[in-house]
């Protein structure tokens, strides 16, 4: 009888502790669930809201294009892959040329394009300003690219040392007077760049 009853018992503490481990992974199975769906509505939560509008290239545009409402669009990106000094808004670009080639896609900075930001950054210099001058020669523009750093010569002397290519104009409808190219220079001399380029042939050498 003794040995029966212990059999029972047995039996009884077996089946509570498997209907306990049970309980207890059905449980764990519920929360991980929970948790999982709470993790995903955390995810969308946050990249709903820490989006910023980016302005990026609609299509490819060249270097040294002017940049029109069809070459641009805005963009929502997480704010941890928004580049600094993205632009926001088309009319920060429209209108402005691109220094250098743009994929598809890709974000229009403040330095992408003529205008303070870039004079700064291309010559380290806060005095600088962009002068556009107009190469007699238009073929002397194709050994150009943003960065070159060249001397602006006149009839007959050296109108500005060490100035640095920002933007090269397409070669596309080249005026008569010559192939554009914007330099950076300090800006005691670039008005009288700028007039000399109206006034005279105007070439450049490449240092």
């Amino acid at each position: 009888m003794g040995v029966i009853r212990t059999t029972r018992l047995r039996r009884l503490l077996t089946t509570s502790s498997w209907a306990r481990t049970i309980l207890v992974r059905r449980t764990a199975a519920a929360l991980l669930a929970v948790l999982a769906v709470a993790l995903a509505a955390s995810t969308l939560l946050h990249g709903h809201e820490h989006t910023a509008p980016v302005l990026v290239a609609a299509r490819d545009v060249p270097a040294g294009a002017t940049l029109t409402a069809d070459d641009v669009r805005i963009r929502d990106l997480p704010v941890a892959y928004a580049p600094t000094g993205a632009l926001a808004e088309p009319g920060a670009a429209v209108g402005r040329i691109l220094t250098g080639s743009a994929r598809a896609g890709e974000p229009i900075t403040d330095v992408r394009v003529v205008g303070r930001e870039n004079t700064l950054l291309a010559t380290g210099d806060p005095d600088a300003v962009a002068v556009p001058v107009r190469l007699t020669d238009a073929a002397v523009a194709d050994l150009l690219r943003p960065g070159s750093h060249v001397d602006v010569v006149g009839d007959p002397a050296v109108l500005a040392s060490d100035a640095v290519v920002v933007a090269v104009r397409p070669s596309e409808g080249v005026s008569a007077k010559g192939r554009l190219v914007v330099v950076a220079l300090p800006r005691r001399v670039a008005a009288k760049v700028a007039a000399a380029s109206l006034a005279q042939s105007v070439t450049v050498t490449l240092r």
